[in-house]
């Protein structure tokens, strides 16, 4: 080996190791400061100001000291104290500042975020101050939901809205919490920007009265505290019993009902009857039928199959249940006061789903095996005004003795059911259903388009 060669060998780790360059296997996500306060090139800054910085990740308190959070006037170091909370690291001068003076500000990279990944670009911002103190008292502006909410998602976060930056080391779960009577409600306290968060540990219960407080200990960044304590009390929405099953009437006789196509690729094993209208036989493909009066048969389906071309009184039966299909749609669509509503932003993978009315108003997604609990009476409705995806080998799985019949996924947009997943529930869906390669129900697939079948197992319950 030429030495040349083996000083490369030698030289190249530590440049990685200096560089701080990570190997493309590496997930982790750099931290960067987000917003700073004062602002770069601010003017007119309180002498009792609190310098702090917000960062893009959970950062590790640890790396955070007076030895990375600098404040200078000049060269000179402003002697100060350094605390962190939430995603905000805290600069106090340990006496008030000098007016009309430029003071710089520093955070220096190598502060780590809590995975220990590094902040690989430090932030400098400079200020001017004013000559006077900051003796306005912060008030709240706004909160979410308003006094006296009704309806209010069981998963609901409640948050405050600030008249201006607040010391976050004073917005805490002593400060702010929330109470059901005079039993206090276990959650975690945030603070972003101006606002402050409670979101609870457990979604809330239904259809009960909460109190939420902010105390007087809550103070801004000049430390002036709040006037008086600020208290707001909401309503939960859901049901605190049993919601009604969402009645199929006819359309509940078939595991399949369709209205323009049921297309089977490849050989499927399909146990209950499919049904089509108004499209006729020739629209149902994929299963070799053998035409019988009013019925067909097939190897692959364990039951008959209908469409609206066969004898009486078949047409006008399929009518009646497509019509009971698009009345348990609305049905379903239509119910008010939902539990839970945008439950995990649409991904719900991973989740455990207790029984309850569920509503988004965007897609969900299914990346990961997902657990519906409940007993063998309980309902669950899922209200979906995009598409659902279950991603491939994905399962839903049903614990505590709930059944697929009592379970209703009203999805206005396509359903897809990934290839090798197992699924369970009725879907209702406006714009069709499509099962990729291997994926099986338990449950229906009732839809106001077409169903796809691609070598799948389907069984109603």
């Amino acid at each position: 080996m030429k030495t040349k060669n083996i000083f490369a060998l030698m030289v190249l780790p530590a440049l990685l190791l200096v560089t701080g360059c990570k190997n493309d296997d590496d997930p982790g996500t750099s931290p960067a400061v987000t917003t700073t306060t004062p602002a770069n090139n601010a003017t007119g800054v309180a002498l009792n100001s609190t310098i702090t910085a917000d960062f893009s990740l959970a950062m590790d308190p640890s790396t955070i000291t007076t030895a990375q959070f600098t404040l200078k006037k000049g060269v000179t170091n402003v002697p100060g104290t350094v605390a962190y909370a939430g995603t905000t690291a805290t600069f106090t001068p340990t006496s008030p500042l000098s007016a009309g003076t430029i003071y710089t500000a520093s955070i220096l990279a190598g502060v780590k975020a809590v995975g220990g990944h590094q902040l690989t670009e430090g932030r400098i911002w400079s200020f001017t101050t004013t000559g006077t103190l900051d003796v306005t008292l912060p008030i709240v502006s706004t909160t979410d939901p308003a006094n006296s909410t009704t309806g209010v998602s069981r998963n609901k976060a409640a948050s405050i809205t600030f008249s201006e930056a607040m010391d976050p080391l004073t917005i805490n779960a002593s400060t702010f919490l929330v109470t059901q009577g005079t039993t206090p409600v276990a959650g975690v306290v945030t603070y972003s920007g101006m606002t402050a968060t409670f979101t609870p540990t457990t979604a809330f219960t239904a259809s009960t009265t909460y109190t939420a407080t902010l105390t007087t200990a809550a103070k801004d960044l000049a430390g002036n505290a709040l006037a008086a304590s600020k208290v707001f009390t909401f309503t939960t929405g859901g049901s605190a019993t049993t919601r009604a099953v969402v009645d199929l009437g006819t359309a509940g006789d078939y595991v399949i009902l369709a209205k323009t196509a049921i297309n089977n690729s490849a050989t499927s094993a399909v146990t209950g009857d499919l049904g089509i209208s108004p499209a006729a036989t020739s629209y149902v493909t994929g299963f070799a039928l053998t035409n019988a009066t009013g019925f067909a048969t097939s190897s692959q389906v364990t039951g008959k199959v209908y469409a609206a071309d066969m004898a009486a009184p078949t047409p006008i039966g399929l009518t009646t249940s497509v019509n009971n299909m698009i009345t348990a749609y609305n049905d379903a669509a239509g119910r008010v006061s939902p539990d839970y509503t945008e439950l995990g932003t649409g991904n719900i993978g991973g989740k455990t789903l207790g029984a309850g009315l569920y509503k988004w108003t965007s897609t969900v997604t299914i990346p990961t095996n997902l657990t519906i609990s409940g007993g063998a009476n309980d309902v669950w409705i899922f209200q979906i005004s995009g598409d659902l995806s279950v991603a491939s080998a994905v399962n839903i799985i049903l614990t505590g003795g709930a059944q697929s019949k009592n379970i209703f996924w009203q999805v206005a947009g396509q359903a897809t059911i990934g290839t090798t997943a197992h699924f369970e529930g009725v879907i209702l869906s406006m714009t069709g259903i499509t099962f990729q390669t291997g994926a099986s129900l338990h449950g229906q697939a009732l839809a106001q388009t077409a169903v796809i079948l691609d070598s799948n197992n389907v069984t109603k319950p």
